[in-house]
């Protein structure tokens, strides 16, 4: 498992590139939803950064996926 500041690292890189690359996926990075660590102790859970993390990534290739496919349709 990777350590905190290593996982907020990457968060940060792919949130810049999503920021500069896709601004109009990147607007939508607010309604993500996200709860970290649902405990008692409202700490930083490794597991739910990662997941996070993940999540970040799909939304990207998932953008990225259906905007290169729209864009090479015909009009």
């Amino acid at each position: 498992m990777k350590k905190l500041n290593e996982l907020m690292q990457e968060i940060i890189l792919l949130t810049t590139k999503m920021e500069t690359d896709y601004p109009e996926l990147y607007r939508y990075l607010d309604e993500t939803p996200l709860v970290i660590c649902d405990t008692e102790e409202k700490a930083i859970c490794l597991a739910d950064m990662e997941k996070y993390l993940e999540s970040l990534k799909e939304q990207l290739e998932h953008h990225i996926s259906t905007h290169t496919s729209r864009s090479n349709m015909p009009s």
